[in-house]
């Protein structure tokens, strides 16, 4: 699934090429990808529409329109977005195109169908429930603690809750865990302020190092030109089962916290 880093990269794309352009028409072929305020048909909503800017929010793509409403899209499993030439056939599972006045278009595809792009109005707050971004300059180590102190929820878990970190998922987790040298099923609270502290470093440090080689393509993950990422190649746990710790040596093993799929070292993350 994109995560962060995976989202950066294709919005990052999709800001090199999209903002100014007018959308001209818009295909649907499978309806329930497309969702739109009650009484509003998106086809007919969205077309002369002109894009403004893109942005990220989570794991969320923000396209801004200059109307002041906002296609949210959600990738979720196997969603991608890329930007298509005047002439390109369809991509894979093509479900929604955005064709723009000039002829390329914008082809959000979906082999598992759980993607979903959403118009929303301008005053809808449909990111009230998502909390902090992990990049932002209000992710300090102080708010960081603050978040872990009293919580009994593993830490590993207490990662993935996007109602208190945005765009974190079990990539990242894993990652950022072993890298602070942390067990994944330790209670929040358990940790000591300077532990706090390094996963802190941690994961802002593996989130932006991810971003530098284009995000995690370990499945279906793309960029907007369709090119995969890069940083698959730098993992140091996360689907390494078996393999040498490269701290220790020892073998990464794989286990389940909270029904997720969780790698680690047991001998550096105590």
């Amino acid at each position: 699934m994109p995560e962060l880093p995976e989202v950066e990269t294709i919005v990052r794309g999709l800001a090199r090429t999209i903002p100014g352009k007018t959308i001209a028409k818009v295909a649907i072929d499978l309806p329930k990808m497309a969702m739109a305020p009650e009484g509003v048909n998106f086809q007919r909503a969205v077309r002369g529409e002109r894009v403004f800017s893109v942005r990220r929010r989570g794991k969320f793509t923000v396209i801004e329109l200059e109307s002041g409403r906002r296609l949210i899209v959600s990738l979720r499993m196997t969603g991608r977005l890329v930007v298509l030439q005047r002439g390109q056939a369809a991509i894979p599972y093509e479900h929604i195109s955005l064709f723009f006045t000039g002829g390329s278009r914008l082809a959000f595809a979906d082999s598992r169908q759980f993607g979903r792009m959403r118009l929303v109005e301008r005053d809808e707050p449909w990111d009230a429930h998502l909390g902090v971004e992990p990049l932002s300059g209000d992710f300090t180590p102080e708010r960081f603690i603050g978040m872990l102190s009293g919580r009994t929820t593993p830490i590993k878990a207490l990662l993935l809750d996007q109602r208190r970190i945005a765009g974190v998922g079990n990539i990242y987790a894993c990652e950022a865990l072993w890298g602070a040298r942390i067990r994944p099923g330790t209670p929040a609270k358990a940790l000591t302020k300077p532990a706090m502290r390094r996963l802190h470093d941690a994961l802002v440090e593996v989130l932006q190092r991810s971003i530098a080689m284009r995000g995690t393509s370990v499945d279906d993950y793309v960029d907007a030109r369709g090119r995969q990422g890069g940083f698959q190649n730098a993992l140091s746990v996360y689907g390494r089962a078996g393999s040498g710790c490269e701290r220790c040596g020892r073998a990464i093993v794989r286990t389940v916290l909270a029904q997720r799929g969780t790698w680690w070292c047991r001998t550096c993350q105590r």
